[in-house]
């Protein structure tokens, strides 16, 4: 089976160093697969014949085999696995602002290493402000693409919280060019298949942002935490009390007051009889655990171990409980199992308990069915600091839950895949626009953004989608001013406003990442609002309807691609839950 790396290095020396076609790679790759040839070593080292008969085409193949060589001989495989095998290039020891500005590789984006990928999610920032009065009374002109680009972004921080702000620009990003591709084709401005329908984008997984399907590609081995701080601990608890244990026997016990019997009672009680443990006495029971993770005093920490018979919930809980009485103190003790089915039988058995942790039990089943985690049992436990975090919790959770069960997975000999892997958004447009352009052949492009390959695959940059949102708002006044020399102009509301003198470049800039910041402000007002009430899938849905209930009026037809209209941040403020307000 070849690794994700393998089939980076394999993709990156057929579309990069032989030219061949994006399309074109993917079926060689397919083709070589089915022959047992799945890295570049194995088609280096095979009978040249084994290669012809995967390609078809003798003098390729030997092209292939030949290329496949001179990269072993190069040394320049088998790297680390953030750089897709090649070679890294020295830090930057430069100053920090001629650093912010180079290109980032931590996981195959061209040019030399130079950020970190703690230091390229700074360097992404995007400004934020919630205060409601100014956003109530600010009025902006853009056109709809960025606005879809906004949406996305923050609508992202609730639906895909693992996803590094890199990763979400990128996705949101894809989001508006496909967007735009099929809005071009319905007035006429375009037509034929997309890249998309072509299949640029085959045996890439895929997600769903605002209803539409994104071709993405897993950025495997990046790691990026966000605020957060993770303590250090041994990964597996055992009875009786080992040394990993007495290292966070303390853990949230002054954060939080003892929880009642009566919160205890329901965190055990069941909703059928129970049986005694069979196999596994109390002083013998192994839990895998995660490094606990902290935010804003908030804690958290998951535990997972076996459970064939649903019946052994009680008593696994009540022996944890026992060897940990620190989990007494905890704000939330919530659970998920997913067990084998019985004889008779063909569905797992699974259930799950929030114990006051909002969606939590449903986070940790869909984290277990990713992984195919079946006679397992989870525990996440959270002491409350008294700051809510909003969508951040559910990476915190996230992270917490795959790395108990990726432990005990990897403690009971079973190789696991976990999920929640961040990604980049794919560029099918501009990959099929750059073959066809290395053919002699034109095809159109959506947007002028800045694309950025990856392995060969054309991904949505995250700089480029950063720079679209800071430029793309202004102030309707602003707009105003900057037209014309003298006079009135009228307000959105019918009034009569003085027309104000042009601003410099450097005023403009600033007051377009001010209208960012209260534009994102409103949204995250409003996804806040709706978070705990809908799941991810509901909340992605919502956000298109609300996306056409409030953006720019322009005019139908060929005559309003891409044209400006009028945006007022009090009608996103409005679309908040009505119960939220107040």
């Amino acid at each position: 089976m070849a690794s994700q790396q393998d089939l980076q290095e394999l993709l990156r020396l057929l579309t990069v160093g032989r030219k061949v076609p994006m399309l074109q790679a993917m079926a060689q790759v397919k083709a070589l697969q089915a022959v047992e040839l799945h890295s570049i070593k194995e088609i280096a080292e095979a009978p040249l014949r084994k290669v012809e008969a995967a390609i078809n085409d003798d003098k390729a193949a030997r092209a292939l085999q030949s290329a496949c060589k001179a990269a072993l001989k190069r040394g320049d495989l088998g790297g680390d696995t953030s750089t897709g095998g090649t070679k890294r290039s020295a830090p930057n020891t430069g100053p920090a602002s001629k650093r912010s500005k180079q290109e980032y590789t931590g996981d195959f984006m061209n040019g030399p290493v130079e950020m970190t990928p703690q230091e390229l999610e700074s360097s992404l920032e995007l400004p934020i402000s919630t205060d409601e009065n100014r956003i109530a009374e600010t009025v902006l002109q853009t056109n709809r693409a960025p606005l879809v680009l906004a949406f996305a972004v923050e609508l992202l921080r609730y639906t895909m919280p693992e996803q590094p702000l890199s990763s979400r620009l990128s996705l949101a990003q894809a989001v508006v060019s496909a967007n735009s591709r099929s809005k071009a084709v319905s007035i006429g401005l375009d037509k034929g298949p997309s890249a998309d329908e072509e299949g640029w984008g085959e045996g890439q997984p895929r997600v769903r942002v605002m209803g539409r399907e994104i071709a993405v590609l897993k950025r495997s081995g990046y790691e990026w935490r966000g605020e957060e701080t993770v303590e250090a601990t041994t990964t597996t608890e055992g009875h009786p009390q080992t040394q990993s244990q007495s290292s966070t026997t303390t853990l949230g016990s002054s954060l939080v007051p003892t929880q009642s019997q009566t919160h205890l009672d329901s965190f055990l009680v069941l909703t059928q009889s129970q049986t005694p443990l069979q196999a596994n006495p109390a002083n013998t029971i192994s839990w895998a655990t995660s490094q606990p993770i902290s935010l804003k005093s908030s804690t958290f920490i998951a535990r997972a171990t076996s459970l064939t018979d649903p019946a052994q919930r009680k008593a696994l809980i009540q022996s944890l409980l026992s060897a940990n009485p620190n989990l007494k103190t905890a704000t939330h003790n919530a659970w998920a199992y997913r067990v084998r089915p019985s004889e008779g039988q063909t569905r797992i058995r699974e259930e799950s308990f929030d114990d006051g942790e909002t969606g939590c039990g449903e986070l940790m089943l869909r984290i277990m069915r990713e992984v195919n985690a079946v006679d397992t049992i989870v525990v996440l436990s959270r002491w409350f600091g008294g700051i809510m975090l909003g969508p951040d919790r559910w990476r915190l959770m996230r992270n917490c839950v795959t790395s108990a069960l990726s432990e005990r997975l990897r403690l009971a000999g079973n190789e696991v895949a976990l999920g929640g892997e961040a990604v980049w958004g794919l560029d099918l447009e501009a990959a099929r626009n750059k073959s066809a352009a290395a053919s002699g052949m034109t095809t159109k492009g959506y947007g002028k953004q800045q694309v950025t390959g990856v392995v060969g695959m054309q991904i949505h940059s995250p700089q480029g989608a950063r720079g679209y949102l800071m430029k793309s708002f202004v102030g309707v006044a602003t707009a105003q001013g900057n037209g014309a020399e003298t006079g009135e102009a009228t307000s959105p509301t019918g009034g009569k406003t003085k027309k104000k003198a042009n601003k410099s470049q450097k005023e403009m800039g600033k007051e377009k990442e001010e209208n960012v910041g209260l534009l994102l402000g409103a949204l995250r007002i409003v996804f806040d609002s709706w978070a705990d009430h809908l799941t991810a899938s509901e909340l992605d849905r919502k956000a298109w309807s609300w996306y056409v209930a409030v953006r720019p009026d322009v005019e139908s037809g060929p005559g309003g691609w891409g044209a400006k209209g009028v945006l007022k941040l009090k009608d996103i403020l409005d679309l908040r839950r009505w119960d939220s307000v107040g």
